[in-house]
Protein backbone atom coordinates (compact mmCIF):
# COMPACT_ATOMS: atom_id res chain seq x y z
CA UNK A 1 0.00 0.00 0.00
CA UNK A 2 0.75 3.56 -0.45
CA UNK A 3 1.03 6.12 2.72
CA UNK A 4 -1.93 7.73 1.51
CA UNK A 5 -3.82 4.54 1.76
CA UNK A 6 -2.30 3.17 4.34
CA UNK A 7 -2.97 6.07 6.39
CA UNK A 8 -5.77 7.96 4.75
CA UNK A 9 -3.61 11.39 5.61
CA UNK A 10 -4.72 11.06 8.98
CA UNK A 11 -2.00 11.72 11.79
CA UNK A 12 -0.81 9.02 13.76
CA UNK A 13 -2.65 10.13 16.61
CA UNK A 14 -5.99 10.30 14.84
CA UNK A 15 -5.46 6.79 13.52
CA UNK A 16 -4.50 5.59 17.18
CA UNK A 17 -8.28 7.19 18.08
CA UNK A 18 -9.55 6.07 14.91
CA UNK A 19 -8.31 2.06 15.04
CA UNK A 20 -9.79 2.04 18.93
CA UNK A 21 -13.29 2.12 17.31
CA UNK A 22 -12.75 -1.40 15.63
CA UNK A 23 -16.33 -1.86 15.77
CA UNK A 24 -19.54 -0.66 14.63
CA UNK A 25 -20.90 -1.22 18.15
CA UNK A 26 -17.71 0.95 19.52
CA UNK A 27 -17.82 3.59 16.69
CA UNK A 28 -21.88 3.71 17.63
CA UNK A 29 -20.53 4.32 21.01
CA UNK A 30 -17.81 7.10 20.08
CA UNK A 31 -20.68 9.09 18.62
CA UNK A 32 -23.02 8.36 21.58
CA UNK A 33 -20.77 10.10 23.88
CA UNK A 34 -20.27 13.17 21.78
CA UNK A 35 -22.87 16.22 22.23
CA UNK A 36 -24.79 16.51 19.43
CA UNK A 37 -25.09 20.27 17.40
CA UNK A 38 -27.46 21.82 15.69
CA UNK A 39 -24.81 24.11 13.56
CA UNK A 40 -25.06 24.11 10.14
CA UNK A 41 -22.36 22.67 9.47
CA UNK A 42 -20.74 19.83 7.10
CA UNK A 43 -17.55 18.92 8.72
CA UNK A 44 -14.75 16.30 7.84
CA UNK A 45 -14.27 13.29 10.40
CA UNK A 46 -10.57 15.17 11.41
CA UNK A 47 -13.22 18.32 12.18
CA UNK A 48 -15.59 16.42 14.60
CA UNK A 49 -12.57 14.56 15.81
CA UNK A 50 -11.65 18.03 16.83
CA UNK A 51 -14.89 19.73 17.90
CA UNK A 52 -15.29 17.40 19.78
CA UNK A 53 -19.22 17.03 18.71
CA UNK A 54 -21.49 16.36 15.62
CA UNK A 55 -24.74 16.12 14.11
CA UNK A 56 -26.91 13.32 12.23
CA UNK A 57 -24.25 14.12 8.71
CA UNK A 58 -21.28 14.48 10.52
CA UNK A 59 -22.14 11.14 12.41
CA UNK A 60 -22.39 9.72 9.48
CA UNK A 61 -19.59 10.44 7.79
CA UNK A 62 -17.45 10.21 10.85
CA UNK A 63 -18.69 6.51 11.27
CA UNK A 64 -17.95 6.00 7.57
CA UNK A 65 -14.18 6.97 8.01
CA UNK A 66 -13.83 4.82 11.34
CA UNK A 67 -15.37 1.81 9.44
CA UNK A 68 -12.80 2.35 6.72
CA UNK A 69 -9.71 2.48 8.60
CA UNK A 70 -10.87 -0.99 10.52
CA UNK A 71 -11.32 -2.54 7.22
CA UNK A 72 -15.15 -1.82 6.09
CA UNK A 73 -15.71 0.11 2.99
CA UNK A 74 -17.00 3.45 3.79
CA UNK A 75 -20.65 3.72 3.19
CA UNK A 76 -23.70 5.96 3.53
CA UNK A 77 -27.29 5.11 2.90
CA UNK A 78 -29.66 8.37 2.77
CA UNK A 79 -33.46 7.96 4.63
CA UNK A 80 -35.84 10.59 2.73
CA UNK A 81 -38.66 12.19 4.74
CA UNK A 82 -41.54 14.10 3.84
CA UNK A 83 -42.36 17.56 5.98
CA UNK A 84 -39.13 16.24 8.16
CA UNK A 85 -35.32 16.28 7.65
CA UNK A 86 -33.12 13.14 6.01
CA UNK A 87 -31.39 11.18 8.02
CA UNK A 88 -27.98 9.95 6.90
CA UNK A 89 -26.33 6.25 8.05
CA UNK A 90 -23.53 4.93 7.61
CA UNK A 91 -23.83 1.02 6.88
CA UNK A 92 -22.03 -1.79 6.99
CA UNK A 93 -22.10 -5.75 6.63
CA UNK A 94 -21.31 -8.90 8.51
CA UNK A 95 -21.97 -12.34 7.02
CA UNK A 96 -24.25 -11.08 4.33
CA UNK A 97 -26.42 -9.21 6.62
CA UNK A 98 -27.28 -5.40 7.09
CA UNK A 99 -26.57 -2.90 10.12
CA UNK A 100 -26.17 0.78 10.71
CA UNK A 101 -24.30 3.46 12.74
CA UNK A 102 -26.11 7.02 13.20
CA UNK A 103 -25.92 10.02 14.98
CA UNK A 104 -29.66 11.42 16.18
CA UNK A 105 -31.23 13.70 17.98
CA UNK A 106 -34.02 10.80 17.89
CA UNK A 107 -33.25 8.37 20.14
CA UNK A 108 -34.61 5.62 17.91
CA UNK A 109 -32.78 6.42 14.98
CA UNK A 110 -29.42 5.35 15.68
CA UNK A 111 -27.45 1.92 16.20
CA UNK A 112 -29.09 -1.13 13.68
CA UNK A 113 -27.67 -4.45 14.56
CA UNK A 114 -26.25 -6.46 11.08
CA UNK A 115 -29.36 -8.99 11.20
CA UNK A 116 -31.65 -7.26 8.46
CA UNK A 117 -31.01 -9.68 5.26
CA UNK A 118 -31.30 -6.37 2.17
CA UNK A 119 -30.97 -2.70 2.64
CA UNK A 120 -34.78 -2.04 2.18
CA UNK A 121 -35.08 -4.06 5.64
CA UNK A 122 -32.57 -2.20 7.22
CA UNK A 123 -34.39 1.14 5.85
CA UNK A 124 -37.77 -0.37 7.07
CA UNK A 125 -36.27 -0.45 10.43
CA UNK A 126 -36.12 3.01 10.97
CA UNK A 127 -39.99 3.60 10.59
CA UNK A 128 -41.99 3.69 13.20
CA UNK A 129 -39.26 5.54 15.10
CA UNK A 130 -39.03 8.17 12.21
CA UNK A 131 -41.46 11.25 13.28
CA UNK A 132 -41.44 14.52 13.35
CA UNK A 133 -42.40 16.74 16.40
CA UNK A 134 -46.00 16.59 15.04
CA UNK A 135 -46.07 12.98 15.51
CA UNK A 136 -46.16 12.51 11.99
CA UNK A 137 -44.60 8.95 10.78
CA UNK A 138 -42.24 10.67 8.00
CA UNK A 139 -39.95 8.58 6.19
CA UNK A 140 -40.75 7.74 2.63
CA UNK A 141 -37.65 6.73 0.98
CA UNK A 142 -33.84 5.23 0.77
CA UNK A 143 -30.85 5.45 -1.40
CA UNK A 144 -28.69 3.00 -3.23
CA UNK A 145 -25.74 2.67 -0.82
CA UNK A 146 -22.72 5.40 -1.45
CA UNK A 147 -18.90 4.68 -1.47
CA UNK A 148 -17.49 7.80 -0.08
CA UNK A 149 -14.14 6.72 -1.84
CA UNK A 150 -15.46 8.54 -4.80
CA UNK A 151 -14.62 11.44 -3.14
CA UNK A 152 -11.09 10.49 -1.97
CA UNK A 153 -9.42 13.11 -4.27
CA UNK A 154 -11.77 16.01 -2.11
CA UNK A 155 -10.18 14.55 0.79
CA UNK A 156 -13.13 13.77 2.91
CA UNK A 157 -12.23 12.60 5.56
CA UNK A 158 -9.11 15.10 6.52
CA UNK A 159 -10.74 18.77 5.12
CA UNK A 160 -10.54 21.31 7.15
CA UNK A 161 -13.18 22.99 4.26
CA UNK A 162 -16.88 22.01 5.00
CA UNK A 163 -18.14 18.32 2.82
CA UNK A 164 -20.87 19.54 1.50
CA UNK A 165 -20.52 17.93 -1.57
CA UNK A 166 -21.46 14.89 0.03
CA UNK A 167 -25.21 16.25 1.27
CA UNK A 168 -25.09 17.39 -2.45
CA UNK A 169 -24.57 14.24 -3.79
CA UNK A 170 -26.92 12.58 -1.69
CA UNK A 171 -30.21 14.54 -3.04
CA UNK A 172 -29.07 13.45 -6.56
CA UNK A 173 -29.55 10.04 -6.56
CA UNK A 174 -32.35 8.11 -6.99
CA UNK A 175 -34.67 6.89 -3.73
CA UNK A 176 -36.64 3.95 -3.88
CA UNK A 177 -40.02 4.54 -1.99
CA UNK A 178 -40.82 2.24 1.29
CA UNK A 179 -44.25 2.71 1.17
CA UNK A 180 -47.29 3.54 -1.27
CA UNK A 181 -49.12 6.82 -1.85
CA UNK A 182 -52.29 4.40 -0.32
CA UNK A 183 -50.63 3.27 2.58
CA UNK A 184 -49.31 6.76 3.07
CA UNK A 185 -52.82 8.01 3.37
CA UNK A 186 -53.89 5.42 6.10
CA UNK A 187 -50.73 6.15 8.64
CA UNK A 188 -51.71 7.29 12.58
CA UNK A 189 -49.69 9.42 14.50
CA UNK A 190 -47.51 8.14 16.92
CA UNK A 191 -48.98 7.58 20.31
CA UNK A 192 -47.64 9.98 22.92
CA UNK A 193 -45.74 7.47 24.81
CA UNK A 194 -43.62 6.41 22.12
CA UNK A 195 -43.14 9.92 21.08
CA UNK A 196 -41.78 10.87 24.69
CA UNK A 197 -39.42 7.98 24.40
CA UNK A 198 -37.91 8.68 21.01
CA UNK A 199 -37.26 12.00 22.58
CA UNK A 200 -35.61 10.71 25.58
CA UNK A 201 -31.96 13.25 24.90
CA UNK A 202 -33.69 15.28 22.55
CA UNK A 203 -31.74 18.73 22.08
CA UNK A 204 -34.16 21.74 21.19
CA UNK A 205 -33.06 24.56 18.95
Amino acid sequence: MTRALDTYEFTRAELRRLRALRTPQLIQRFLDALPYHLGNTAWSPRRVLCEGTAHCLEGAIFAAAALRVNGFPPLLLDLEATRDFDHVLAIYRYDGHWGAIAKSNFAGLRFREPVHRSLRELAISYFDDYYNLLGERTLRAFSRPINLKRFDHLDWMTTEKPVWFIPEYLCTIAHTPLITPFQEKRLSRLDARSKTAGLTGYRRH
